[in-house]
């Protein structure tokens, strides 16, 4: 607190009988204080007042000293305070000195470290003076206004307020700046601002894709670490994927910092990539521009939220059927496989899981997949207690279970039956989607059927039963409905008998043939896992799809029940 009592001391030698009664008390008061308690609270009482009646004086060194005071206190004395407090620090930030500017906002920003102060900083109108200061020339005072847009911007609602109060044009001209100090600061506060949908739409009409292309490239990795999250943040929306497009240097920068830069950086870059090959664009070029070489040794590196990262990525990459091949020929395939049956990083596995299902998802030979051991791997880890990594293999073996060249090595392994199990593994998407892979396996008609048919009293039974009654989703329901179709399609005779004699399950698809009215014929069969990614539906459309799926179990438990009837 040097500064305070300095600048104080000076001014009450100095410029004493230019002050005013009320400045001269307040400098006294402050002096005392600082003399005879060091424990005073400078955010109310006595020392507050003082401060107050400084920050509205006509004198530069008056109030510098309380902009000093009240950015070095709060660097060690951070808290929640009340608007009184706020008001002469927002105030100062219209000084006519630029260091008296800094100083203020530099205690702003320290006490926007707490989450509490934060919105009312911004209503008190300190953003658009701080915009008036990232505008000027120094770039001390543009390092402490970005930091404290950064800090602020750390409230959901802050975010929106600041993007329209004209901040955003500012923050990526200061991304530019050759002063490195401006571009971190400036970068950090286009990082918080993309955690926002609406604020990332206005920030690519801003241009801040191009500029935080551009710290791609910076030396600092704390700078680049910031841009790369930021773009993996705005590769979320297609606006933003698209202004990325026109962007040719991006990914080779990108694969350039996901080799050369620190393992933090790398990860962040690697998921960066993932969230741009959202996109079937970037899915191809991403790849083209040799991503796969570098990828590879990263599913092994010791930095754990690295290896994963890249799994992220492959997994996106392995959408695209034309990346099968270039997968196939970099000898991903076993390596895809040795992390799928790995249980010691759940996550990790799980993308690996998902890769191999998008491969096998995408038509063309799946010879290479069935060489690598891809049935008899994945068979045995659905043995799996991780409750995800279930999911993800039941929805694998929906994919397989599709493919003329997978399914019956599926059957004839003997994989129905842990199937099968999944239906009552406690997980609803695991036992959704293994429903609709024995569903796809019954629709095969031939030995899938009797396999089937062979497990009915060894689980299979109780497995549907549980989802016909116990189920608190339309999906899993119209699957179980599916399957029993599929099986009486399959083998009427044998089918009936087994449902016939089973009062309960009889019951179970009557009371789905009560629910709703029946709808349409084309709408009757649940959909089948594909292995990509799909883009959310909006609530209007969920609510739809509901809708369908309802009356989707209604059609079918009544088809099923108009077959045992007519078939008596």
């Amino acid at each position: 607190m040097g500064g305070i009592i300095s600048c104080c001391g000076t001014a009450d030698k100095e410029y004493q009988p230019l002050l005013a009664d009320q400045e001269r008390q307040a400098v006294a008061a402050l002096v005392k204080l600082f003399e005879t308690d060091t424990r005073i609270s400078f955010y109310d009482g006595p020392a507050l007042q003082a401060l107050t009646v400084l920050a509205h004086s006509d004198v530069h060194h008056l109030q510098l000293s309380a902009a000093t005071a009240f950015s070095e206190i709060s660097e060690y004395d951070v808290r929640a305070v009340d608007r009184e407090a706020l008001e002469p620090i927002v105030y100062l930030l219209q000084a006519a000195h630029a260091d008296v500017q800094q100083a203020a906002a530099a205690a702003l920003g320290n006490l926007a470290g707490d989450t509490a102060n934060r919105r009312l900083v911004v209503e008190l109108g300190a953003v658009q003076h701080l915009v008036r200061q990232m505008l000027a020339p120094g770039a001390d005072s543009q390092i402490n206004a970005v930091g404290c847009i950064t800090n602020l911007a750390g409230d959901d609602e802050n975010k929106l307020r600041i993007a329209r109060s004209g901040a955003l044009p500012p923050l990526v001209r200061l991304a530019r700046s050759r002063d490195l100090r401006v571009q971190r600061n400036a970068a950090g506060a286009l990082l918080n601002m993309t955690h926002r949908a609406e604020v990332r739409r206005l920030l690519v009409d801003a241009g801040a894709v191009a500029a935080l292309a551009e710290l791609v490239q910076a030396r600092d990795d704390d700078t680049l670490y910031y841009a790369a999250t930021a773009l993996s943040n705005i590769a979320v929306d297609a606006e933003g994927r698209n202004a990325m497009c026109a962007l040719h240097m991006l990914v080779p920068q990108l694969l350039s910092a996901l080799q050369t830069r620190h393992p933090r950086v790398q990860a962040q870059v690697a998921l960066t990539l993932r969230n741009m090959a959202s996109d079937t664009h970037f899915q191809l070029h991403i790849v083209e521009e040799g991503a796969l070489d570098t990828l590879l040794p990263l599913l092994h590196s010791p930095h754990m939220p690295l290896a994963v990262s890249a799994a992220a990525c492959l997994r996106n990459l392995s959408i695209h059927a034309a990346n099968e091949a270039p997968i196939v020929v970099a000898g991903l395939v076993p390596e895809l496989l040795d992390l799928a049956v790995d249980a010691a990083n759940p996550d990790m596995q799980c993308h690996a899981i998902a890769a191999v299902r998008n491969l096998a998802a995408n038509s063309g030979d799946k010879q290479a997949l069935l060489d690598a051991g891809l049935l008899d791997r994945l068979g045995a880890a659905l043995n799996t207690k991780c409750s995800q990594a279930r999911a993800e293999l039941a929805a694998a073996f929906s994919v397989f279970a599709l493919n003329d060249q997978l399914w019956r090595p599926v059957v004839e392994r003997g994989l129905c039956g842990p199937l099968a199990r999944l239906l009552r593994c406690g997980h609803a998407d695991a036992e959704l989607s293994a429903c609709l892979a024995l569903g796809a396996l019954a629709g095969r008609r031939s030995e899938a059927v009797e396999e089937l048919l062979r497990l009915w009293p060894r689980g299979l039974r109780d497995g549907l039963a549980q989802q016909l009654t116990e189920s608190a989703s339309d999906a899993a329901r119209s699957a179980a409905l599916w399957l029993i179709a599929a099986l009486l399609a399959g083998r009427p005779g044998q089918a009936r008998r087994v449902l016939t004699a089973d009062a309960a399950l009889l019951a179970a698809v009557e009371a789905c043939a009560a629910t709703r009215e029946p709808s349409k014929p084309w709408a009757l069969l649940p959909a089948i896992f594909t292995g990509h990614g799909t883009e959310p539906a909006d609530d209007d459309s969920t609510t739809v799809a509901s809708t369908h799926e309802a009356q989707r179990v209604q059609s079918l438990a009544r088809q099923i029940l108009d077959q045992i009837r007519d078939s008596s």
